[in-house]
């Protein structure tokens, strides 16, 4: 056991010194960071810049339909100056020019926007918005209904939000959020496949580069082949773990400081309404969110309900376990090989069952407790990623205790498989490996 802790001491501190691990625990708190910030400061940045547009309405029916903004002002045009527009445009002060050849009711078609850029979807927006809401009561009016007008203001009042609240065991209620729980289904999810196939590919190279180095010839002869193994996979464990620890909390502390640098506490909620209405799919919620507004403490109850604390230990859980199963299979190939070229026959059908995981994960926030998504959580090699899209939506303990069992069992038998194949292979040189060859290391190490 002393052995393998050296050789664990060695894999941790020489790769934690290394430029590369330092740069990329600085780098990622600041990508994730501005994942969250940066969208936030982008919808707060207004247009400060007045454009106006031309239009030219040949039908005389939409005239004045478009209204005016602070910084976008509209100006009709007579039918004879459509050409002249084309033409000099570059020397007029519109921003664009607007021509309207037809009734739109009877050809929606009938419209076109020029101008000698792209146009932004601000200008679009307000214009399709203007015409469309005009064309909306035209053709409500053409049904000549007594009262229509009353109509039309009851149904615009007509709306729903509908709150989902889980209860406890004790029958408390806490508010909940389905959106909430897919987001964090597939963050997890993605999570767990990146850190298992990036920290496992760490364990290919680190194998390979010893071997082909020859350093491992001087190694082995104080330390068994297993142990060498076993101390390389959990050392490169512990790298993963300190680097994931360092990226939560700096990232943490880079939001936290963003925040309060650039975000006061009184423009918050109108920009953070901004990015809802922008995320909502119907004017109806839309304006829901605006009316209510963002509220911070809402968001940490939804956060709260689907327990923050017990979704991250098993995060850490199911990513060991499956870090170590790859770790295993990866440092089995890594010893196997001469060269990086090789590898690839060989990680092939490894990376199979985690990348048909992730598609699994994709579709399991839809149905969580379908038969493929139970048993998917279910295999070893598939369940790190498949059980972490699971557990938002409130999985049966006994299933996550099965899942586990199941995972620790995968781990032990991988770890014995490869290290039957780690064992011969460490010093073979110089041989082309196919799958026979695999066949007969594995075999040779039982006589």
């Amino acid at each position: 056991m002393s052995k393998i802790s050296l050789i664990l001491q060695r894999e941790y501190l020489s790769r934690v010194r290394k430029k590369s691990f330092i740069i990329m625990t600085l780098l990622g708190p600041v990508l994730f960071a501005a994942m969250m910030v940066v969208p936030t400061w982008l919808s707060s940045m207004e247009d400060s810049i007045e454009k106006k547009v031309a239009i030219v309405d040949h039908t005389g029916l939409y005239i004045d339909q478009i209204k005016d903004t602070d910084l976008l002002k509209f100006e009709y045009l007579e039918p004879e100056s459509e050409e002249d527009l084309r033409n000099n445009f570059s020397s007029t002060p519109y921003y664009a020019y607007l021509v309207i050849s037809e009734d739109l009711l009877e050809n929606p078609d009938a419209i076109r926007l020029y101008s000698d850029g792209q146009i932004t979807m601000d200008v679009r927006d307000h214009i399709t918005g203007g015409l469309r809401e005009y064309l909306r009561s035209q053709k409500l009016k053409s049904f000549e209904l007594e009262g229509l007008d009353g109509i039309i203001a009851a149904i615009n009042k007509v709306g729903i939000q509908l709150t989902t609240i889980k209860l406890g065991e004790d029958g408390s209620e806490k508010e909940s959020s389905t959106e909430m729980a897919m987001v964090v289904s597939l963050v997890f999810a993605f999570l767990t496949y990146m850190f298992v196939f990036i920290y496992g590919t760490q364990v290919l190279r680190g194998v390979m580069e010893e071997k082909t180095s020859r350093i491992v010839e001087v190694i082995i002869s104080s330390v068994k082949p297993f142990q060498l193994m076993l101390g390389k996979i959990i050392g490169i464990a512990m790298v993963a773990l300190t680097q994931v620890f360092l990226w939560i909390l700096l990232t943490v502390l880079i939001v936290t400081g963003a925040k309060a640098l650039f975000f006061s506490d009184t423009d918050m909620p109108s920009r953070m309404d901004g990015i809802e209405m922008a995320m909502e799919g119907s004017s109806q919620q839309a304006q829901a969110a605006q009316a209510d507004g963002f509220n911070f403490d809402k968001v940490m109850d939804m956060v709260n309900s689907m327990n923050p604390v017990t979704t991250i230990l098993l995060f850490i859980l199911y990513f060991l376990g499956g870090y170590l199963i790859y770790a295993s299979l990866f440092a089995a190939v890594g010893a196997a090989i001469d060269n990086e070229t090789d590898s690839q026959q060989f990680m092939f059908p490894i990376t199979i069952p985690i990348i048909i995981a992730l598609y699994v994960a994709m579709a399991a926030f839809r149905n969580p407790h379908s038969d493929l998504v139970f048993w998917f959580s279910m295999i070893p090699f598939t369940s790190p990623v498949v059980m972490m899209a699971r557990i938002p939506f409130d999985v049966p303990i006994w299933q996550i205790a099965l899942s586990l069992t199941l995972l620790i069992a995968g781990f032990l038998f991988t770890t014995w498989f490869a290290a039957r194949i780690y064992r011969t292979g460490i010093l073979m040189y110089g041989k082309k490996v196919n799958y026979k060859e695999l066949w007969k290391w594995f075999r040779y190490s039982d006589k």
